[in-house]
This record gives C-alpha cells, structure tokens and sequence, in this order.
C-alpha cells in the first residue's frame, strides 16, 4: 500500500513539474518557430499545433503631434484564434521598422510581425514618415509615443514595444517621456543606439568607446555617413543644387539604380561632382563637410538618444545587437545596459549570430543559439504576461 501511495505521489509530482514547466517550454519553442520563420524556414514539427495563423488589416491611426492632429498609416496582425469575446486582454505588442524607405512594406518587418502574431499576440506596426525617409528626428518620438498610447487604449492595458534600429532608441526616449510612459509595458531596442552623438562621430572614426574603457573599432558602414548627408543634404551643397543632388543620394540610399541613374543624367557637370564628391564618403573635404554637420547639430542628437534617461525610465527593457552591427556598434547596447536599473534590464544580449537586423552572423555554435532563442523566449513571456495587467 505504501508503494501504491509513493507511485502515486511520483506520479503526480511528475504531472505537477510538466505543469509547472510547461510554459517555459512552450516560450522557448514559440521563440525557435519565430527565428526560424524570419530565417524563412519552417518551424520544427515540435512546435507545430502552438502557432496559429494570422489575418493582417491595414488603416490608419490617429494621433496628435505639435503640429496638429494626423494619420498614421499601420498594419494590424491579428491571430486568427483571437476574438474579442473569447480572448479579451489578448497580448498586444507594437513593432516599430528601422531606417528603411519601405516602412512597414519592408519583407524582413513583414515576416517578423507575422511569426510574432501567429504566437497569440496582437502586433501593430506603424509607419514612422520621418524614418521612412532616412530622418531620425524628434517628429520620430512623437510618432512612436502617440500609436502606443493610441494601441494601449485600444487593447485596455498598456502594451510591448520593439524598436528595431535607431527607432529601438527613439521607444526608450518615448517610453521616458511622461505623456507616454504609462502606456508602455516593456521595450525591446534591437541594434539601438544609447547616443546619437556618439554614433555619428564612429562614423567618422571607425571606433566607438565601450563603458569598459575599451574601444570597439570596425569600420562604418557606408549607409551611416550618407544618412547623416542625406538629413541636412542643404548644408552640403549650394541652394540652387539641393533638388537635383538630393534625389540621386534619396535613389542610392533608397537602393533604386535605376532612378539613380535617371537622376543623375539629370545633373549639370558642376551638380554631378558635388553628388560625386557626397557618395565618397573617404574624401577628406567630404569628411571635414560631415564632421562639421555633426558639430552643428549635436544638440538635437541629446533629445533623440535614451543617454542620461535610462537611470530613471521606470520600464522593463530588453536589450539585443549583433557583436559585428557596423551601423550601430555593439558597444551602444553596452552603455545601455550600463545606465538601467538592474532590475529593470530583463535581458540583455550582444550576439554573433546577428549582423544589423539579420540573421547572418558567423556561423553560430550552439550556445549563441540556445542564447538567442532563450532571448526570444523572455520577449514572449514578456508580451503574453502584458494580457494579465
């Protein structure tokens, strides 16, 4: 009898241990069917019956700026499964796009946004204008603060927010901004910067300082010198240029060949040197024309970086970049995580594994993916524990 009554206790313990970790498990393989969707394969056979599919809507969301009130356009994946009446506090979570001139069209958004929703989880994806066209500017904080506010209302709670890129650093600044603070649940900054300032001077130097004392140095990516070209494009060329010379730099950034082209056998032969001179980003007088913007606008980068604003954010972040992002360094994240409270740094992760945004680092050993999908399981917990508040 006694054995019967241990087995039977075992037994149960087992079942209540299944339980218990259960939704562990099940985090960790909704983050493996995620990476594997964005990697453009299938998920395992193990996770098959845990995703579901997803119906995507398009509109517009109002919000209202210094300037009045406007119209957002956005993308709303919603999980089939979901309805207001069976599941009314569903996870809700808002995706902001990088510096791409395809906005929320852009395909690796698209693909993300879509394996997020088919976990269970709402997911808005707004289109920032300003971003869109290669500006990071303080327009861009409101129109990441304001469709939050606009989703949590909507959703009845406050919701989680990802930034990917410089938008990641523009959600800390928003989520610290008192106006919205409330309506953010947590933020997740992939590949962000904590300083604008200091991005811009890696730029030029190829060297970005780690809190350490360290010094990260990579070379720059050419994308980087000519956005910052491409934002004050006026002060690098003679008025009487600005239209002609900014659409061949809008073509190249925009990777449209063919308009470049056009656009260029538009120019006089005094336009096409300065165009010329602009995508030479080594020229030591193009340099000098950079440096000088950067000094000229140093101020501005302070309201658009989370620098001197994370001590007290008062708001859960998450933390990921490629160890080789040569667009933003790795070492960003670094100072980042250096200026939160511990506990409100939930994870933070510096990975091989990715470049910028993409999954095409080195080849990964398997502790840099176990490390990214753990990473990707805490983001899941993260948004599906926001249902419950």
């Amino acid at each position: 009898m006694k054995r019967k009554s241990f087995h039977a206790v075992l037994a149960a313990g087992i079942v209540l241990l299944c339980l218990a970790a259960w939704p562990f498990a099940r985090a960790h393989l909704l983050a493996v069917a995620v990476l594997r969707a964005v990697a453009g394969q299938p998920a395992p056979w193990i996770a098959h019956g845990l995703t579901v599919p997803v119906a995507t809507q398009d509109f517009s969301v109002p919000i209202e700026t210094a300037g009045g009130p406007r119209q957002l356009r956005a993308r709303l994946y919603t999980p089939q499964a979901w309805t207001a009446q069976n599941r009314p506090h569903a996870p809700a979570m808002v995706i902001f796009h990088g510096v791409h001139h395809l906005g929320i069209d852009e395909p690796r958004l698209m693909g993300f946004a879509s394996a997020m929703a088919s976990c269970g989880i709402r997911v808005l994806t707004p289109e920032l204008p300003g971003i869109k066209d290669y500006h990071v500017s303080q327009d861009s904080v409101e129109a990441i603060g304001e469709p939050v506010r606009w989703f949590a209302a909507q959703t009845g709670g406050p919701v989680g927010v990802m930034g990917l890129s410089f938008s990641g650093g523009l959600a800390l600044v928003a989520a610290s901004e008192p106006q919205y603070h409330a309506a953010f649940r947590f933020v997740v900054a992939v590949g962000s910067q904590d300083s604008m300032l200091r991005v811009a001077e890696y730029y030029m130097s190829g060297r970005d300082a780690r809190p350490d004392g360290s010094v990260e140095a990579l070379p720059p990516h050419e994308y980087g010198p000519l956005v910052l070209e491409y934002e004050h494009v006026e002060e690098f060329v003679p008025a009487q240029d600005l239209g002609p010379v900014r659409a061949v730099l809008q073509a190249h950034l925009y990777e449209d060949r063919a308009g470049e082209a056009a656009a260029t056998r538009l120019l006089n032969e005094a336009q096409r040197r300065e165009a010329r001179e602009l995508m030479d980003t080594k020229l030591p007088a193009t340099r000098a024309l950079i440096a000088a913007s950067i000094a000229r606008h140093a101020g501005d980068s302070a309201g658009l970086s989370p620098q001197g604003r994370l001590r007290t954010l008062g708001t859960p972040v998450y933390l990921l970049h490629g160890e080789g992002d040569n667009i933003i360094p790795s070492a960003e994240t670094l100072w980042m995580a250096r200026e939160l409270q511990p506990d409100e740094l939930k994870a933070m992760l510096v990975s091989p594994v990715l470049s910028h945004l993409e999954l095409n680092g080195p080849q990964p050993g398997a502790m840099d993916q176990w490390r990214l999908i753990q990473f990707f399981a805490l983001m899941i917990r993260a948004a599906e524990s926001s249902a419950s508040h």
